[in-house]
């Protein structure tokens, strides 16, 4: 890209600058709705929970963070009605993606849209 003329430093440092301020007004939301801040609350699961959402949904796609959280706590909910055990069935649903659906359902959506 330097190549052809774009500024690529500042495209960087424009995207880690609005990175960081995205994630420190999550952090003050989050401090503010709890009422308490511990580091605790930084644990792997956290995390992982949002890649997780992240990979049902489509990690290259606009949406598709927004389609995997929608996905992963509505299986959340109806799972844990009927076990204790709703991680496992989540595993399975989202080890079905990835084998049937590498880029998420939004390529399954959008496939299907095409069609």
């Amino acid at each position: 890209m330097v190549a052809i003329g774009f500024p690529v430093y500042r495209f960087k440092l424009m995207a880690f600058t609005l990175a960081g301020a995205l994630a420190g007004l999550a952090g003050a939301l989050l401090a503010n709705q709890n009422s308490f801040v511990s580091p605790a609350l930084l644990q792997w699961n956290q995390s992982g929970m949002l890649m997780i959402m992240v990979i049902l949904g489509g990690v290259g796609h606009l949406y598709g963070g927004i389609i995997g959280a929608v996905v992963f706590l509505l299986l959340e909910e109806i799972l844990s009605a009927y076990t204790i055990h709703w991680q496992f069935a989540l595993g399975a649903v989202l080890l079905a993606v990835v084998l049937l659906a590498p880029n998420g359902l939004m390529s399954l959506w959008r496939r299907r849209a095409g069609a």
